[in-house]
Order: C-alpha cells, then sequence, then structure tokens
C-alpha cells in the first residue's frame, strides 16, 4: 500500500482486501493476518485501524455515527429537517462508493453473528434521533421522538436496500421525496403546506402535528 494514500483510502483498501477475503472463503475463516497480508498492511496497523474482523464490515458505521453526532449538535432552525438531513449524508456516504457497500451487504447477509450487529447498529442511528429531537424540543411527546426517529430510521433503510440489492443506481432524490413524505405524516412538513380539513386553528398547523412543535413555531414567530 502506498505511503502517500489518503487515511480513507488506505482504509478502504483493508476493507475492500477484508470483503474480498469473506466472499471467497467465509467470514469465520478469515483471519486477520490473512487480511493484514492481502491489504498490505502490518498485523499491528489493522488493530490500530481496526478492533477485529467484525469491526472491519461496521467501521463505516462508526465513523458515521460521530460525524452526526457533531452535525446535531451544530443549532439547526428545523430539528425535524435536521434529523432527515442527518440521514441523507449517510445514504450519501454509502451511494459514493456502491461496489463496497454491496460487498459489505452480501457478507452481513450471510453471517447471523453480523447480521445481529447490524440491528444494534441501526437502533444506534435511531437512538442517535430519538435522543436529537427531545433534547431540540422541549416537551415533545416521547411517542412522537421515537415514531419519527423510527420511520426515518426504516424509510432510510429501505431505500438504500433498493441500492444494496441490485445494479442500478439509487439518486439521493428518491430518499429525499420519501423523508418529506414522513414529514408530512407527522404534520412537520416545513411553513407553507396547503391546509387540510383536521388543521388546528392556531395558525396554521395539522392536528397531528407534535404539540412540542406548534410550540417551536409559535416561539420562532414571536422571536
Amino acid at each position: 500500500m502506498s505511503d502517500t494514500a489518503t487515511p480513507s483510502a488506505a482504509r478502504n483498501a483493508v476493507v475492500a482486501a477484508a470483503l474480498d477475503l469473506f466472499a471467497r472463503q467465509g467470514f469465520e475463516a478469515t483471519s486477520v493476518e490473512q487480511i493484514a497480508a492481502a491489504a498490505g498492511v502490518s498485523r499491528s496497523t489493522f488493530f490500530r485501524q481496526f478492533g477485529g474482523k467484525d469491526d472491519v464490515v461496521f467501521a463505516d458505521h462508526e465513523l458515521l455515527l460521530d460525524q452526526l453526532r457533531t452535525y446535531l449538535a451544530q443549532p439547526h432552525a428545523d430539528p425535524w429537517a435536521a434529523v432527515c438531513d442527518a440521514s441523507l449524508q449517510v445514504f450519501a456516504h454509502f451511494t459514493a462508493e456502491p461496489d463496497l457497500a454491496r460487498r459489505r451487504y452480501a457478507v452481513v447477509r450471510e453471517v447471523p453473528a453480523l447480521r445481529d450487529r447490524e440491528i444494534v447498529t441501526v437502533f444506534r442511528y435511531e437512538q442517535l434521533f430519538d435522543e436529537y429531537l427531545r433534547a431540540s424540543l422541549p416537551g415533545l411527546d416521547p411517542i412522537d421522538a421515537v415514531g419519527f426517529a423510527a420511520l426515518v430510521t426504516a424509510v432510510h433503510n429501505h431505500v438504500l436496500r433498493k441500492l444494496l440489492r441490485g445494479p442500478k443506481r439509487v439518486p439521493a432524490s428518491v430518499l429525499r421525496a420519501a423523508l418529506d413524505d414522513v414529514r408530512r405524516r407527522f404534520g412537520v412538513y416545513p411553513e407553507g403546506e396547503d391546509a387540510r380539513d383536521d388543521d388546528v386553528v392556531v395558525a396554521v398547523f395539522p392536528r397531528r402535528m407534535p404539540a412540542a412543535e406548534i410550540a417551536r413555531r409559535v416561539r420562532a414567530e414571536l422571536d
């Protein structure tokens, strides 16, 4: 491996080498030593980059979760939109290298222990979104927070699987449209949405809009 490779490129080279070995000889039959040799790095370098074989498969998620924590810690005018934007950031990461993402998906699908870890990893995104919404919208009903977080995560995974299960490109616009629909379902789509019969007459707020979001919008207008 070239010494001039960027950290991300060097990391991806190890991931690619590992996925090739997993595909050819199986996850359990592949050793860390074999991965390091195939990637052209030392065993100690491998362990500095990754904690173990399964961490190679999920390394991107650790980086993404840290990235999203930083992003959500910044001020956002609309917390609901911020969660959707965070989902789009994750999608953009995997669509940047779809072949690598598909190979990773194929390995996870074949190994029960990796499928179990994937379930836990997905929940960590959902939990991050849930906690962010509760912190950003004081008084928000926990059911609304967890419901929105779960639906965003589920919709994201549904669209991402379209990319992972086939050779076709899936543009971010597909996910963006689906997330817009999620916001409509919760009554938190941007101001300017057409009024409906079930709107609450405070200004023009859909009845399905969480009370904490109504309060946030009223406060924003008063400020």
